[in-house]
């Protein structure tokens, strides 16, 4: 049953997703409604905006902020932030795509639900889009000296901050230029997020014009997910929003491109720091513009192209990519783009040089005339068809809700007037495919229609260039001094006077009661944890078995505590995992072994898994496993490969060894400005623990620098055979360790899992009882200072505290939280700019860590970091603020992910002592903090004699900081 203002247009059920789908349409104001009924609490909620910019101001992503800072209802300056700590989400966010504007949450509370509900629609469809809040998310001038107009102007906003760390990935940009292009005439040729050099030309008035044109219920879609009936969603629909609406004639599309005759080239350049060298640096990429993304029959027939081609190292294209001179890697842009209305394909390189450029084209080209030429052969025809069944029946929701994850699945072609039924049940067209696949020449005539016959493609070179930064920024303070030397007085009072309005309204204390809540009394007495069952099978193999509802999939994990290891060994251990699944085993080679990997499983890896003890900081238990996933019927298929990954893995082919290295140096690097926040609290907790030390080491900045060093020696053959050695030494010593297995499947496939395991050969005897691996203590301070490019700072303070299992330990959880939502947030973020900063403790390093994402300061952080604590101590602080930091952590504790990923961190949490009974009395613990808590354990803990400091910034801005600060400079 709908509700009244609602009609029903189609129903479907999806077997395979075990959802029921159904579609309405809103009769006053023809918004649309699509709900997906399924068996999950869990429920979702999306609202989209079909979003077409003609610029590169930003204007759609600075809207979704200015959107989110008060409505008519809800006449509060900052309702997304207050209603995250107000509420028990699993989810809360929006996103600016390239052609679309969302809003999705999701809660397992009804009660959670509907606040959320209700305060989304009333921001999407009734914002009070101020002028002071535009200024503050989007853009402002302001002077270096607020109150003194002869000091410089700068330009601020937190739009404007996040674009130019963005577009500080040399990725970002090469995207982006490679779609402007691809795209000359159509909203694609514009940067949605902004261009930080055209940002600072929209207006208030743009803004507000934009919203009115774009955020109407007749350009609407509504998304919801779970276990509660659509008639509920609409009842408050109506009640919130659409009654208030009559349909609009709305001319809003994005029109099919219009076609180049002849392929285009195109020569451009991202920026540097000065020091580094620049050979090597080109990123070379083709791209080619294929049909309307919301053919589904096309998209798959794109899939299977994109599939064949690229799929693993054994794929004609990627194989190429992967091993030629002319490039470092196959560039990270390699593969379908199917997230514009007309999708796209593209290949290239990264770790070129500019005059290589023909040679990389030509030798694409070369390929692809084979592969049409010769065509593929059936099996990696069909392992592609595998993969895409498989990405099909897993149910996710580790990162991204499930729920969330089938509407945005659903909701591109939807918003372009495409079936969302049809790609959510892709089996029908998947039976055609494979119908499709029998005629030899099906693939060679894609190739041919798709790309060789395309004359609209785009060759995209950039180079790096050492000069760029200091030219765009000598720009921006140019264009700012004309900008000053032409104000009035009276303008440069109105600059002063509207920062002084600004910095007053982030002063100002709203009323939270205006919002709806839950409290204490709303969280579920209850956290549900995944449990496992123990057992040995006949050959004495320990295994630990989970029952989760996976859709037909099974996952299975090798274990195996780390033995001892010699300390040359220590250092090469991630590089280790990273290798282990891309080399040969026994008599096949890497190329065989990836066509293995992919004709029966959706990928095995490798990876360690390292914690302290929850009673001793110095004592660490690390752990390395080899997992996988597959299809239920692949499942015995699965436990041969990783058996025989572990147990006959070789390291004798060194060029793949020296490509796999240069690789992994490459997507470090690319990673830099998308996770700098995360490395700067790795470096400033490298020296509180064993924990700290190794993931700065392995994981970090210090571990990125050693692996540049390393990729550089390994041009030696010499250093080459060394490192090949020492990886088949570390194989050695973990084949001969015991191991167990861990197992995720529905209960009618374990028996015969297990029988399959019984058939495995039985782990080889040990010698001697295994000693294990157990790293030095370690105890000391940091102040550290790393320089890479940036346009943005990454900063960090860091304070060594307890372990998991000390009564503190859920108090410091509870006051990261609490900081944030008091001063962080507010003084990083609003006031200073930084597109995000916070707090949080963490167990495994015993450390609580302040950081800043984004930022455009550095010293003035570090001093707001200092001054959350002085608040902390100085001021009165009410019940409610207390009751909001425990909600926070309570809900990312309670939040459910996939099945098996539930299961895996269930066991993985018990190996480490984090057991069940100890995380519940963990959790009951946060329900009992009082503020007074928060103050003790912040005089007792956050001591400044003990506070690690480590900061990530360009050559420039570290030259200027001042000696007294005393950080260690260290350049990647």
């Amino acid at each position: 049953m709908s509700h009244p203002a609602f009609t029903l247009v189609r129903q479907a059920r999806i077997p395979s997703l075990n959802i029921v789908v159904e579609e309405y349409r809103h009769l006053v104001t023809n918004a649309r409604h699509l709900h997906l009924v399924a068996e999950d609490n869990n429920n979702a909620f999306l609202v989209a905006f079909l979003t077409v910019p003609q610029d590169s101001t930003g204007v759609a992503h600075i809207l979704e902020h200015t959107t989110l800072c008060g409505s008519r209802h809800y006449p509060v300056r900052d309702p997304f932030f207050m209603m995250i700590r107000r509420s028990l989400n699993t989810f809360m966010n929006a996103f600016t795509s390239s052609d679309w504007t969302a809003y999705p949450f999701a809660s397992q509370n009804t009660k959670d639900f509907n606040n959320l509900l209700r305060v989304y629609l009333d921001a999407v469809f009734f914002p009070n889009l101020n002028e002071l809040d535009f200024a503050q998310e989007g853009h402002r001038l302001e002077f270096e000296k607020p109150d003194d107009p002869t000091t410089p102007l700068v330009y601020k906003g937190v739009v404007f901050n996040e674009m130019k760390g963005a577009m500080s990935s040399p990725i970002q940009r090469l995207l982006q230029t490679v779609h402007s292009h691809l795209f000359p005439t159509i909203t694609y040729h514009y940067n949605s997020g902004g261009d930080p050099h055209e940002i600072p030309k929209l207006t208030h008035a743009q803004l507000r014009a934009f919203h009115a044109s774009h955020y109407h219920p007749t350009n609407a879609i509504l998304m919801t997910y779970g276990d509660r009936p659509a008639a509920e969603h609409q009842q408050l629909f109506e009640e919130c929003a659409l009654q208030y609406f009559q349909a609009l004639q709305l001319d809003l599309k994005v029109p099919d491109e219009q076609r180049y005759d002849s392929p285009q080239q195109v020569l451009t350049y991202y920026p540097v720091e000065p020091q580094e060298a620049v050979k090597n640096k080109t990123h070379i990429v083709l791209a080619w513009l294929l049909g309307r993304s919301t053919d589904l029959q096309a998209m798959m027939n794109a899939s299977l192209l994109a599939g064949v081609l690229l799929n693993h190292s054994a794929s004609p294209l990627r194989h190429v990519l992967e091993t030629t001179s002319l490039g470092t890697a196959p560039s990270p842009l390699c593969g379908l783009d199917d997230n514009t209305r007309e999708a796209s394909f593209m290949c290239g390189l990264e770790g070129s040089n500019l005059e290589q450029a023909d040679e990389v084209e030509t030798m694409i080209l070369q390929v692809l005339e084979m592969v049409a030429a010769q065509g593929i052969p059936p099996d990696q025809v069909e392992s592609v068809l595998h993969q895409i069944e498989l990405s099909q029946r897993e149910i996710t929701g580790d990162h991204f809700p499930y729920g969330l994850h089938l509407l945005v699945n659903a909701l591109s072609p939807m918003i372009h007037g495409g079936d969302p039924v049809a790609f959510l049940d892709v089996d029908p067209v998947l039976v055609t495919l494979r119908e499709n696949c029998q005629d030899p020449s099906f693939i060679s005539n894609l190739i041919r229609n798709s790309l060789l016959d395309n004359p609209h493609r785009v060759r995209v070179v950039m180079t790096p260039d050492p000069h760029l930064a200091g030219q765009q920024l000598a720009a921006e303070q140019a264009q700012l001094a004309a900008l000053q030397a032409n104000l009035s007085a009276e303008e440069k009072n109105q600059i002063m006077a509207q920062t002084v309005a600004l910095q007053t309204r982030q002063q100002q204390q709203d009323d939270p009661e205006l919002l709806p809540k839950v409290g204490l009394a709303d969280v579920p007495d209850d956290l549900k944890i995944a449990e496992g069952n123990e057992q040995l099978i006949t050959n004495q193999l320990p295994v630990t078995w989970f029952t989760q509802g996976t859709n037909g999939m099974v996952y299975q994990n090798i274990v195996i505590e780390l033995p001892q290891l010699e300390e040359d060994l220590v250092e090469i251990l991630p590089l280790f995992c990273d290798c282990l699944t891309e080399v040969g085993c026994g008599n096949k080679n890497y190329l065989e072994m990836a066509a293995w990997q992919a004709a029966v499983t959706g990928g095995i890896h490798a990876r360690i898994s390292m914690r302290s003890s929850i009673s001793d900081l110095q004592t660490v238990k690390i752990v390395f496993s080899l997992f996988g996933k597959a299809l239920a019927r692949n499942q015995q298929a699965l436990a041969n490969l990783l058996q025989t990954t572990l147990d006959q893995a070789r390291f004798d082919e060194l060029p793949r060894l020296r490509e796999l290295i240069a690789q992994l140096r490459v997507d470090s690097e690319n990673s830099i400005t998308g996770r700098g926040h995360h490395l700067v609290m790795t470096a400033a907790s490298s020296k509180i623990n064993p924990v700290g030390y190794l993931n700065h080491r392995w994981h970090g900045l210090a571990g990125l620098q050693a692996l540049k060093k390393l990729d550089k020696c390994l041009e030696n053959e010499e250093e080459l055979a060394q490192f090949t050695t020492r990886l088949e030494r570390i194989r050695t010593q973990l084949q001969m360790a015991p191991r167990q297995w861990v197992v995720v499947s529905e209960a009618e496939q374990q028996a015969v899992i297990a029988n399959s395991l019984a058939q495995l050969n039985t782990t080889p005897p040990v010698a001697t009882e295994p000693t294990w691996f157990q790293p030095a203590p370690i105890y000391d301070t940091v102040k550290q200072a790393w320089s890479t490019h940036t346009q943005i700072n990454f900063c960090a303070k860091v304070y060594p505290t307890v372990p998991v299992g000390h009564d503190d330990a859920p108090v410091l959880m509870v006051l990261a939280d609490f900081l944030r939502n008091g001063y962080l947030h507010r003084a990083l973020r609003e006031q200073g700019g930084a597109y995000g900063g916070g707090a949080n403790y963490d167990g495994s390093t015993g450390s609580f860590r302040l950081y800043s994402y984004r930022d455009p300061r550095l010293m003035d952080t570090l001093t707001d970091f200092d001054q959350a604590l002085v608040w902390l101590q100085n001021t009165p602080h009410e019940p409610r603020s207390l009751e909001e930091a425990i909600l926070g952590v309570i809900a990312r504790i309670d939040r459910p992910g996939s099945p098996a990923g539930e299961a895996i961190s269930s066991f993985f949490n018990n190996l480490h002592g984090r057991t069940p009974t100890q995380r519940r009395e963990f959790r009951r613990q946060i329900l009992q903090v009082q503020i007074a808590d928060l103050t003790r354990v912040a005089a007792t803990y956050l001591l400044e004699q003990t506070a690690n400091i480590a900061v990530l910034s360009d050559t420039k801005t570290l030259a200027q900081l001042p000696d007294k600060v005393g950080l260690e400079y260290h350049m990647l």
